[in-house]
């Protein structure tokens, strides 16, 4: 399929679970190499078009279909039950970069530690979801396969954590951010400018 029959998927979705979704195939700084990502400030699914022209249909359609869930996560929380409704403001990436939805924008932090983070992000309960939304949706479109069935079972967490793992983890998102926060807003001393207290 072309840019074309892509987008008007995307129209025919988009009209079918009631979002309001603009398609860019400019993927943002930073996820030139992901698949696709959906910001829901600006309301934008992103699509790579490397990704769509090279990979098999189903694999394609897997992408979109889980982006456009994460759409239907933000523009429809009541849609979704609570432990999904409480991580939809986490993003935690592969390698500890952290943030958090606040205010109309993403506010960043780096926790570190042991933790297998690139796991963390696959079990995010909207990660899981939106894998398992993608795979009913396209077994529906273009029939079943081992395949399919293979590309699901890579984006699943190898290990399943309970709800209260991901709620100490938020917990430690929101004070580093706060941290970073308060850091932020402290009053400068002249030396930290390199200005004159004197004026």
């Amino acid at each position: 399929m072309g840019q074309t029959e892509w987008s008007t998927l995307v129209e025919s979705i988009c009209a079918e679970r009631g979002l309001s979704v603009v398609l860019s195939w400019d993927m943002p700084q930073g996820y030139e190499t992901a698949n696709g990502t959906f910001d829901p400030v600006a309301k934008t699914l992103f699509l790579n078009p490397a990704v769509l022209q090279s990979a098999p249909e189903y694999e394609a359609m897997f992408y979109l279909v889980h982006e456009l869930r994460h759409a239907e996560q933000y523009q429809h929380p009541e849609r979704f039950d609570e432990t999904i409704r409480r991580s939809l403001p986490y993003v935690v990436l592969y390698d500890g970069t952290c943030y958090r939805l606040d205010r109309g924008g993403w506010q960043e932090c780096c926790l570190s530690g042991e933790e297998d983070f690139a796991d963390i992000y696959l079990g995010l309960p909207y990660e899981v979801d939106a894998n398992e939304y993608a795979y009913a949706r396209v077994r529906s479109l273009c029939g079943d396969s081992e395949e399919l069935g293979k590309l699901r079972d890579f984006w699943r967490p190898k290990r399943r954590r309970p709800e209260e793992v991901y709620q100490r983890l938020f917990q430690r998102i929101d004070e580093a951010i706060e941290s970073v926060r308060s850091r932020a807003s402290a009053p400068r001393c002249a030396n930290d400018t390199g200005g004159d207290s004197n004026g």
